[in-house]
């Protein structure tokens, strides 16, 4: 599983997980409700593009649906993705001076 994969599906199991507890919490079956993720890859440089979360839950009503959508976008991860965080890259050690690089000796004739 490549890096994107594995955060899409981070991505699918936080949305599974606050629907799974919306419909435990009102005694619904979860086992009718199924979920997808899919991404575009684009731009320069490369990225996720657009990611859409499908959730199909052909058991329950008008109203179950539309409170059910709103407990998937109350992922943690949505959230996060909705309004990103900022990302620091840092070295983790500093580099320790030593006596300077030398030069390779050089064979002369």
């Amino acid at each position: 599983m490549t890096a994107p994969e594995l955060m899409l599906a981070a991505l699918g199991c936080c949305a599974m997980h606050y629907a799974s507890e919306y419909l435990k919490a009102r005694h619904l079956a979860p086992g009718e409700v199924e979920l997808r993720v899919k991404a575009e890859k684009g731009g320069y440089p490369v990225s996720l593009t657009e990611i859409a979360i499908e959730v199909d839950a052909p058991g329950l009503g008008i109203r179950a649906r539309e409170d059910l959508l709103k407990a998937v976008e109350a992922c943690l991860l949505h959230r996060t993705l909705k309004d990103p965080p900022k990302v620091r890259i840092a070295m983790a050690t500093q580099v320790v001076e030593g006596p300077p690089a030398t030069q390779p000796a050089r064979l002369t004739s």
